[in-house]
């Protein structure tokens, strides 16, 4: 796994945060979503595949952070919660997308992680990077073919690799975000890493219609 990739830790102060948020502190607000806004456009930017449409998912999940943050109980993350937010407003954006034309992919290779540091897009099943002075260009290249070929991923297979490659949940928050069994989750990962893997090796089948799942409950 990538250095790059990022684990959705909680911050220490989420919860008093998220308690002071519903209390009705708006500096308190204002730093949740600051220091989640990152994270959840990177999420965007990955299961959109272009920065307009990124930019309009991230926004709306903001938007909708807000208003359901009086109801978040903290049965669970909060970041796992705001997760599921962003994924589910990425998948309406897509669906809405097919009843209009194409804007391409459009990819920021300037874009940066909460850290600072280069947002790999899914590289844990990728050719390593290549060592020499064209090293920064190939893995710009490298991340511009893994964006691409997130693309052709169907929807439900691009976004559980990007949650758990490039967020790296578990299978059980995974579940959670996407509202499936744990078995269903497996399933989606595998397939859509294996996909991936095709693309990337130059194989055309990964853009193929997946066959029906089969949503088992079992781990």
């Amino acid at each position: 796994m990538s250095p790059d990739a990022f684990r959705a830790e909680p911050l220490a102060d989420d919860r008093e945060l998220v308690k002071a948020a519903q209390a009705g502190d708006r500096a308190a607000l204002d730093h949740l979503l600051r220091a989640h806004q990152a994270r959840i456009h990177a999420v965007c930017r990955r299961i959109t595949g272009n920065d307009t449409d990124a930019f309009d998912a991230t926004q709306d999940s903001l938007i909708a952070i807000v208003r359901g943050l009086p109801n978040f109980n903290g049965s669970s993350r909060f970041s796992t919660w705001a997760y599921r937010i962003a994924t589910n407003t990425c998948l309406d954006e897509l669906r809405r997308r097919k009843r209009r034309p194409e804007l391409g992919l459009v990819t920021d290779v300037g874009e940066t992680d909460v850290d600072g540091g280069s947002v790999a897009a899914v590289d844990a099943h990728v050719p390593a990077g290549r060592a020499g002075s064209d090293q920064i260009g190939d893995a710009v290249a490298d991340r511009l073919a893994i964006d691409a070929a997130l693309q052709e991923l169907a929807p439900e297979f691009r976004a559980a690799v990007v949650l758990r490659d490039l967020c790296q949940l578990d299978y059980a928050e995974i579940a959670e975000v996407l509202d499936v069994p744990i078995g269903t989750v497996r399933s989606r990962i595998a397939r859509g890493r294996g996909q991936l893997a095709d693309l990337l090796a130059g194989n055309t089948g990964g853009n193929s219609t997946p066959p029906p799942e089969r949503h088992s409950s079992a781990p």
